[in-house]
């Protein structure tokens, strides 16, 4: 049987552990934060703080290298104001926005032309497995072909033109972006397709309605991903025939031995690449703000 308990009995025996300190636990206290914190997630303001001390770091280890180079050979490892200095030479005096212009056309053209193929097509391969037998054993296979090995048959086909570069960057980034869409499309819950199925609605239906708006965030992402990779290749697109473009005035530089004014085309490539990431981040924060909160 259950015995009657006195609940002033309790708040009695309560009251007296907390006044023998022989008895009361030691006060609760949280542990220390430490740096390498597993799957911590710092705020936005300490993100900006360790993100200008990365920076810091990284000038600091640049100007250690220069000087850790022996004095003959410092011309070829040049300090950062030199690097800097360049860079505004180049703005100033050596109409290098054009350049910087040229280069994110052929960028982002190639990109928008890679995404308005693959993207439909990553879908559909995704929500028809017919579709993806039939496709996937051959397009999968052209990830494994290096882009660089297609300048020689571009230049047969399309001669030193704008044409052969954005050729070369939309082979460069298609490809891995058709498997990314696909995957993305894969990941969208069945229970998903078959709730629309069971209500009546159709497979155009299901396609635009159901998949289509499920996977788009993470679709998205993919592809702010994959554009950093136009920017890897735009220096080998502009390699061979170029007379403008960031990669020409590299390879000017280079038949000089003018280090730094390779590396400030380097740093300007960086810069480009990181501005574009944070407009895709920007963009998707508007168009898919649940997705952002979700993580």
């Amino acid at each position: 049987m259950m015995r009657n308990i006195d609940p002033h009995a309790l708040q009695g025996q309560g009251a007296a552990v907390s006044r023998n300190p022989e008895i009361q636990g030691a006060p609760f206290v949280l542990p220390k934060e430490r740096f390498l914190e597993l799957r911590l997630q710092p705020t936005a303001s300490k993100s900006v703080v360790l993100g200008v001390l990365g920076c810091l770091l990284f000038l600091g280890l640049w100007e250690i290298a220069h000087y850790a180079t022996p004095e003959s050979s410092r011309k070829f490892m040049p300090p950062v104001s030199d690097v800097v200095t360049a860079l505004y030479t180049l703005f100033a005096e050596r109409n290098f926005l054009h350049d910087v212009m040229i280069s994110c056309y052929r960028v982002f053209a190639s990109f928008a032309m890679a995404s308005l193929v693959a993207v439909p097509l990553g879908i559909v391969m995704g929500c028809f497995g017919n579709l993806k037998a039939l496709l996937n054993p051959i397009l999968s296979g052209w990830r494994y072909l290096p882009a660089a090995s297609f300048i020689p048959l571009l230049l047969v086909w399309f001669g030193p033109t704008d044409s052969a570069k954005i050729a070369l960057l939309f082979i460069g980034v298609m490809f891995f972006l058709l498997t990314l869409v696909l995957d993305n499309t894969l990941a969208v819950p069945k229970e998903f397709v078959e709730a629309s199925l069971t209500m009546g609605a159709s497979r155009q239906e299901v396609v635009r309605n159901v998949v289509v708006p499920a996977a788009m965030p993470a679709i998205f992402d993919s592809m702010r991903n994959m554009i950093a990779v136009g920017w890897t290749y735009l220096v080998i697109a502009e390699i061979v025939g170029a007379q403008d473009g960031i990669g020409a005035v590299m390879m000017r530089a280079g038949r000089f031995l003018n280090v730094d004014v390779i590396m400030a085309a380097i740093l300007t490539i960086g810069i480009l690449g990181v501005a574009t990431d944070l407009l895709f981040r920007a963009a998707q924060r508007f168009l898919f703000p649940w997705s952002i909160e979700r993580r």
